[in-house]
């Protein structure tokens, strides 16, 4: 900052002075600020090259990100396509098990509870016979 001379604060420049190069100026409205910036002692090239430079890494980045997007939803869209054929598979195969146990009666379910309790009564008794 500048030094205290003028007896001013920031050095005789308007009390809105941020940093060298830049001062203000009353105007007749007291809503407005005029802005003055000299060219003598700001250095912007630096920074507008600064600045370039994150806006390419940032374009750089949104490039990556859009990118990636459009990979995902191509990989999302080959999923659901597996998962709709998928669905009409499982709904095919249902419609010829019905189709097969009408044709050929449900007598196979009733064979299958029937050994199923066979062996669960068997199971039982051996357990009932092996305390004893």
């Amino acid at each position: 900052m500048a030094s205290n001379t003028g007896g001013s604060f920031h050095g005789g420049a308007a009390p809105y002075r941020s940093r060298e190069g830049l001062s203000t100026r009353p105007v007749a409205s007291s809503d407005e600020i005029q802005l003055r910036i000299d060219p003598m002692h700001a250095d912007f090239d630096d920074e507008i090259t600064g600045l370039r430079s994150q806006v390419r890494k940032l374009r750089h980045v949104a490039e990556e990100i859009g990118t990636e997007a459009r990979f995902q939803q191509d990989f999302l869209n080959q999923l659901q396509l597996t998962v709709i054929k998928a669905q009409a598979g499982v709904k095919n195969n249902l419609r010829r098990l019905n189709k097969s146990i009408i044709q050929n009666g449900g007598n196979h379910i009733v064979h299958v509870v029937v050994f199923a309790l066979i062996c669960f009564f068997v199971v039982y008794l051996w357990s009932k016979m092996s305390r004893k």
